[in-house]
């Protein structure tokens, strides 16, 4: 199988590519350049995102412009170049509603977003599936958790496991906003590409899965185990709530364990323990 990368790399890096891959390096809004690079395809799969639910309010513009305009690039890219015969969109957690304290959704839970981050992925959504049955290209939309791993950019808006970690390796105080017993579905970046995976072989077009680790935990639960790979014991500083962050986000995974067998395989203390590892090696060769 050749896979090539499209990235404008704005985040990710060259090296992050496998030698196997070929890199096309470029913007999704480019609808010509995306068309060229879609010639020699036929699986795309659209990760390609402004993700930052802390700041979504302040950058409503760039959210709309980089998810809503750049997937109707995507897709008319796709329709144009007349060899993809799939498109795989990620959209995340953020489209739905708050939940009850200890109500896992599934994919017909209340798609009422709360963040116009969420705003743009549910039209993300809704734009693809109508834009690819037309076209007559098969649609699937994953439904991304809080998605954790190696070499994930660091940023102030996003990301808190990485967030945690740097603040923790540099000895300075956590900052939660809220009272942290906000709960996060942290899912693995290797259980979100073997979801992903699992997806790409499924059959009926305009289907929606969650992909996630179907277990709760707390801000404040993370923190204490981040606390403990690193032979740590800072304690966080609580700020504010911040609007547009849902409190309670924790994925039900029955259809696609049923559908796709999807199961998560990444233990969460040993894939943080490892990442911590990453990180401080990394830090130490920066000095």
């Amino acid at each position: 199988m050749r896979v090539t990368v499209l990235d404008n790399l704005s985040v990710g890096r060259p090296e992050n590519v496998p030698s196997s891959a070929e890199l096309a390096v470029g913007d999704i809004l480019d609808t010509g350049f995306v068309t060229e690079v879609f010639t020699t395809c036929e699986i795309v799969f659209h990760l390609a995102a402004r993700v930052a639910i802390r700041s979504s309010f302040e950058y409503a513009v760039d959210d709309a412009q980089t998810n809503v305009a750049g997937t109707a690039s995507v897709l008319t890219a796709a329709e144009k170049s007349r060899s993809i015969r799939k498109l795989i969109v990620a959209s995340s957690m953020a489209v739905y509603a708050d939940a009850p304290y200890g109500h896992c959704v599934d994919e017909e839970y209340s798609t009422a977003p709360v963040s116009p981050y969420g705003v743009s992925k549910l039209a993300v959504e809704r734009l693809t599936h109508l834009m690819c049955s037309r076209a007559q290209i098969d649609s699937v939309v994953v439904r991304l958790f809080n998605t954790y791993g190696p070499r994930q950019a660091l940023s102030p808006y996003v990301g808190v496991v990485t967030i945690f970690i740097d603040k923790l390796l540099r000895g300075e105080t956590p900052v939660i906003f809220g009272d942290g017993e906000q709960c996060r579905d942290f899912v693995h970046a290797r259980d979100v590409a073997r979801g992903c995976l699992a997806v790409m072989d499924f059959g009926p077009s305009g289907a929606t899965f969650n992909i996630g680790s179907g277990t709760p935990r707390t801000v404040n639960q993370l923190l204490a185990a981040l606390n403990g790979c690193m032979g740590t014991s800072l304690e966080a500083r609580y700020a504010n709530a911040v609007p547009g962050e849902l409190c309670y986000s924790v994925a039900d995974i029955t259809k696609a364990s049923r559908l796709l067998g999807y199961e998560p395989a990444e233990d969460f203390e040993l894939t943080l323990q490892a990442l911590t590892d990453e990180v401080r090696r990394s830090h130490q060769l920066s000095l």
